[in-house]
């Protein structure tokens, strides 16, 4: 997994729009960077839409938010939609990106062992430096501890 310190892997993908996406495109912001494992379920619901009620909070710091699942581009787009989500999704299919993050791990539900996205977070600086990790995400109240996280980062 990334670790504080790290540089942010850059990756290429499409977003809830189909168009494509790099991470490096974002260098001079920060970024807060959420894998979760799939769109329109409980868990996921409830943390997408933790970061949408904080938005307000994430735009004055000048954060930028992106969410990141196996979904699939027109997946994205519904969930997006649905819930009115103000920030990017980004179509991770076979879950490279989260891999390369460390986040693509063995998971077992209802006793079947599959591979799939862990829950994490992850803050990059505008040097696209790791600034802060959260595995295995508890997802309420997990937007807000995020938020705080970055205004103390800045503030150093």
């Amino acid at each position: 997994m990334v670790a504080v310190g790290d540089i942010a892997p850059n990756f290429q993908a499409y977003d809830d729009s189909g168009n494509p996406f790099e991470l490096a495109q974002l260098r001079g912001r920060w970024v807060v960077l959420y894998f979760y494992p799939k769109d329109n379920t409980p868990g996921c619901t409830r943390e997408a839409c933790g970061f949408r009620d904080a938005w307000a909070g994430f735009q004055r710091l000048g954060v930028e938010v992106i969410g990141v699942s196996p979904d699939s581009v027109a997946s994205h787009a519904r969930f997006k939609q649905r819930y009115g989500l103000p920030f990017r999704l980004i179509s991770d299919p076979g879950g490279a990106i989260a891999q390369q993050y460390g986040v693509w791990k063995e998971r077992v539900l209802y006793g079947r062992r599959s591979m799939g996205v862990e829950r994490t977070t992850v803050v990059i600086d505008p040097e696209g430096v790791v600034r802060a990790v959260f595995p295995k995400v508890q997802v309420d109240g997990h937007a807000e501890e995020v938020l705080q996280t970055v205004e103390r980062l800045q503030q150093q």
